[in-house]
């Protein structure tokens, strides 16, 4: 029998991973994952995440090792990456589950050439989106630009079952390339180590990931249409960083959703359906991406080309608002719980998540930018899609965007979903003390300054 390899990228998991089935149904399977971070626009990874990748890894070297498949790590450019360990295993087929970025598609299709040139077999899969942006269109074939009828599109479909892990592995049985090391390249942190609110929040394996799945199904799904927007309470799934990082599936939970839809106990109730469309909202980012590959750099709407942002380096007061933003200390309590819950557990609660991008963007008068580049290095389910679309939403430049007028006022949002302060106080002690500090802007003032910039760019 002859090695085929299965690449993982962000799929790092045995269960419905229609590559490793692939792989293993061919030949002598053999796993292998590339640190690519040289590759051309491929963009490095944050802090948080390489902590959570680390984890991973090692957790699916361990599922691996059950299936007696073994895992070669490796870094540098992804297609030379992957050439080298194609020679030095003679390996005769290889398998993947497809990225929709621009430049890892760049990476891939470069992969598929070299081996169909070296006669090899190379085959990719559908395994992290329900509908491939390529399948859904408008009447006039153009991507969607609005998330409604995008999800009524999408929703009308079937998805396919998630697939059985494979069988115990047959086994290599010449001798298995060089490795790198895990800890050679120096995921996690050590001089210091902020990590200890992570070890204390995550458990990063494909195990926890389930259990959170039932565990939000027996319980939360049924109230989370509301539940969702209370950051005080524990509404959520939790689930971001598995799907972030391919620990689990989307089809898996769409599949143990649909059985809980069914259930006398959740049906009628609107929460599964609001779940759902949470997991149509990541299809959705997904597609943005895949139409627009600069999706973390450029306006979606030209317009905003000309929008008068603030820069971070723009002058000393700037410096000191973004550091005030970043390290929760703006006197504004739900912006700064918010910011101080994301250093210490690696997210933070989609709902203040909006208020801390609207109090940067339109209080502070920062490019989103700024504002997506410390959510990227610092949470842990930093992804490629969702963080800058969700950016743009705030700024209104993206699809679908937030009317420009809308700015969240981060006090009424605070009455309204963390009545009794339980949240900000858990984040910030301090809050009602002579040590909190006063803010740094005028929220009514600052208010009237965005509006005027957004119609400036308007007219």
């Amino acid at each position: 029998m002859n090695a085929s390899i299965a690449w993982f990228r962000d799929d790092l998991r045995v269960a419905d991973n229609p590559a490793l089935l692939a792989a293993a149904a061919d030949g002598e399977a053999v796993a292998l994952y590339v640190l690519d971070e040289q590759s051309p626009g491929i963009r490095p990874l944050g802090g948080a995440a390489k902590w959570w990748l680390h984890h991973a890894l090692e957790d699916l070297r361990n599922e691996l090792q059950d299936l007696g498949i073994p895992l070669i790590l490796r870094h540098g450019p992804g297609a030379q990456a992957v050439a080298e360990v194609i020679s030095e295993l003679g390996a005769d087929a290889i398998y993947w589950n497809r990225r929709y970025g621009g430049p890892e598609r760049d990476v891939d299709a470069a992969v598929k050439s070299r081996a169909l040139e070296r006669g090899l077999h190379a085959e990719s899969f559908q395994a992290s989106l329900l509908h491939e942006p390529w399948t859904v269109t408008t009447g006039a074939g153009n991507p969607y630009q609005v998330f409604t009828p995008f999800w009524r599109t999408v929703s009308a479909h079937d998805f396919r079952a998630p697939l059985e892990r494979p069988a115990t592995g047959n086994g290599l049985g010449g001798k298995l390339p060089d490795g790198d090391p895990l800890d050679t390249w120096a995921l996690l942190p050590t001089d210091p180590d902020w990590a200890g609110g992570l070890r204390e929040t995550w458990r990063p394996t494909a195990a926890a990931a389930r259990g959170l799945l039932a565990d939000f199904l027996d319980g939360p799904v049924g109230e989370y249409s509301e539940a969702r927007d209370r950051p005080d309470q524990s509404g959520t799934s939790r689930l971001s960083p598995y799907l972030r990082w391919g620990q689990l599936s989307p089809f898996q939970i769409w599949a143990a959703l649909a059985a809980k839809r069914r259930d006398s106990e959740v049906a009628g109730l609107p929460g599964p359906a609001v779940f759902a469309s949470e997991l149509g909202w990541r299809e959705f980012c997904w597609h943005q991406l895949y139409h627009h590959p600069d999706l973390a750099t450029a306006n979606l709407r030209g317009q905003f080309d000309q929008f008068p942002w603030r820069s971070a380096g723009e002058d000393g007061l700037a410096a000191e608002h973004l550091s005030a933003w970043q390290q929760g200390k703006t006197g504004i309590p739900l912006v700064d719980a918010g910011q101080r819950e994301l250093w210490h557990t690696g997210v933070m609660h989609n709902r203040v998540r909006m208020v801390a991008a609207s109090f940067l963007i339109k209080n502070l008068g920062f490019d989103w930018r700024v504002g997506e580049q410390w959510f990227w290095d610092t949470l842990v389910d930093a992804d490629a899609a969702s963080n800058p679309a969700n950016w743009q939403w705030v700024a209104g430049s993206g699809a679908d965007a937030a009317p420009y007028f809308r700015i969240f006022n981060p006090l009424t949002q605070a009455k309204k979903f963390d009545p009794v302060g339980k949240y900000v106080t858990r984040w910030v002690p301090e809050v009602l003390t002579p040590l909190y500090p006063e803010p740094i802007v005028d929220l009514q003032e600052s208010r009237r300054t965005a509006l005027e910039g957004y119609a400036s760019i308007k007219s």
